[in-house]
């Protein structure tokens, strides 16, 4: 007897396919950098601390080519290059402020702040459609 699976069971689901992106040791640590404004290599060498120079180019590669982030050239003798996050990177900013929130009971050492008042903010779901917040006690994970 056979059996058939619809392709999309084998398909990799939304956060597993995420996960392939980013969910390595240092990705999303570049990627909160970026967010906090480190565009140029050795600056996110120095913020990424314990990163090897090796490892920070393979994952600044990997993120370009997932569309994460954009390399430009800012100067040309000798080639130097900055490192710009995408619409599809600054995305991730939810993400990164969620894990920020989440440890942040853990360390104690950083919290995510408005830039214009400075006060600490919470992640907030919020449905769209009816213009108002969702508690995180009424969110599930559906097939879509």
């Amino acid at each position: 007897m056979q059996c058939t699976v619809s392709a999309r069971k084998h398909a990799r689901d939304p956060l597993g396919a995420a996960l392939d992106i980013v969910g390595d040791r240092w990705s999303l640590l570049v990627v909160r950098d970026l967010l906090r404004g480190n565009t140029r290599f050795g600056q996110l060498r120095e913020s990424v601390v314990g990163i090897a120079p090796n490892i920070l180019a393979e994952r600044l590669r990997r993120l370009e080519r997932n569309g994460v982030l954009v390399r430009r050239r800012y100067q040309d003798a000798p080639p130097r290059d900055e490192y710009v996050l995408t619409r599809r990177g600054h995305g991730l900013g939810a993400a990164v402020g969620a894990l920020l929130i989440w440890g942040e009971a853990a360390q104690h050492d950083l919290s995510l702040v408005d830039q214009a008042c400075g006060h600490e903010v919470g992640l907030v779901y919020r449905c769209p459609k009816c213009d108002r917040d969702t508690p995180r006690s009424r969110l599930r994970i559906v097939e879509g």
